[in-house]
């Protein structure tokens, strides 16, 4: 980096403004089936839908940019769409319950509730909302950790990925991986494909992912206490200074956890939680990401709407207060290509 460049970076991290970054992994049931199976999970998947309406709306009266991580197959129509867009290389994994395409396989002639399964008109009424950021969440809900699956295999489902966002001219830049799977091989094979930014984890070992990251009982102990009491700090940051393999690293700094009536009485220490992690990024002008499914909005909706109504009515609080921006992962990479980095 030259003496030139290293001074703008330097004037404009004294000057920048506190920033909130929302991120969203939209993928139904091919997020999940791996872990709930296709029956017990249904109503939360089909409730997603009427989830990702009210998101828009509220996006649209508070303002937000927004960055939606689209799982590829969600563009399909229905089940002859999906087998006419599927990579001829698909992932081998060692845990073969994994794959999408054994749900495929094994699923196809049940495939009639379209919901669980496919999203085109929602993604068209995300890319017609103001200010969101249609981004790539793989096209089959990619493990890159799993074993098994090969760098061949992700390479072929990004190309899968990029060209049937391609049908609705959706030019994605973008990637948040799923299960937050990162490594740098992959991160490279997304640099060489034209990818900009991806979505790292929140500092810190017990938000580094391992491909068996829900057997872990001592890590998701921790980050279950984090949730509420801030043990492992705001995870906010700065900016810019966050690249890798060529890709700008906007990490995460906090899951929004859905209401469950089992912990509700820790609920306003949740959002308390929240809160107190953007004050901090708005006083000292930096970023705060915040990131969720649609899915866990699918069940309890008035509740989950009225915190998230709480959750942007503070970030309207901040901004008048402090200038707290609302920017999408592509608005901050847009920002940041004139720095050279």
């Amino acid at each position: 980096m030259d003496e030139d460049a290293t001074e703008v970076i330097e004037k404009l991290q004294q000057t920048q403004q506190g920033t909130m970054i929302i991120s969203l992994d939209f993928e139904l049931i091919w997020g999940v089936h791996d872990i709930y199976g296709l029956e017990k999970y249904n109503e939360h998947i089909i409730g997603a839908h009427q989830a990702v309406e009210e998101m828009l709306h509220l996006f649209t009266q508070y303002q937000i940019h927004a960055t939606w991580g689209i799982v590829g197959l969600l563009y399909c129509k229905d089940t002859h769409d999906l087998l006419e867009n599927l990579p001829a290389v698909k992932p081998t994994y060692e845990q073969k319950q994994l794959s999408a395409y054994h749900v495929i396989e094994h699923e196809i002639n049940k495939m009639h509730h379209h919901k669980l399964y496919f999203a085109p008109l929602l993604i068209d009424h995300i890319q017609a909302t103001p200010n969101q950021e249609i981004a790539t969440h793989t096209f089959s809900h990619y493990y890159t950790l799993a074993e098994g699956q090969t760098i061949e295999q992700f390479s072929a489902d990004l190309d899968a990925a990029i060209q049937i966002a391609h049908r609705k001219q959706h030019p994605i830049t973008s990637i948040i991986f799923p299960r937050n799977q990162i490594s740098d091989t992959h991160l490279k094979v997304c640099s060489e494909k034209g990818f900009t930014t991806y979505r790292g984890n929140e500092l810190g070992a017990i938000y580094q992912m391992t491909a068996n990251e829900r057997n872990n009982i001592w890590k998701r102990g921790l980050r279950f206490m984090d949730r509420y009491i801030n043990l492992f700090g705001h995870q906010t940051y700065r900016l810019p200074d966050i690249k890798n393999m060529g890709m700008l690293n906007l990490r995460s700094s906090r899951f929004l956890h859905p209401y469950t009536r089992t912990f509700r009485a820790l609920e306003p220490l949740r959002l308390r939680r929240v809160k107190q992690a953007m004050t901090y990024a708005a006083k000292h002008g930096e970023v705060f990401h915040l990131w969720w499914h649609p899915h866990n909005f699918g069940v309890h909706q008035q509740k989950q709407v009225l915190i998230l109504t709480d959750i942007l009515e503070h970030f309207t609080s901040l901004q008048q207060q402090y200038g707290f921006m609302s920017k999408n992962m592509g608005d901050v990479t847009v920002e940041l290509q004139s720095v050279d980095l």
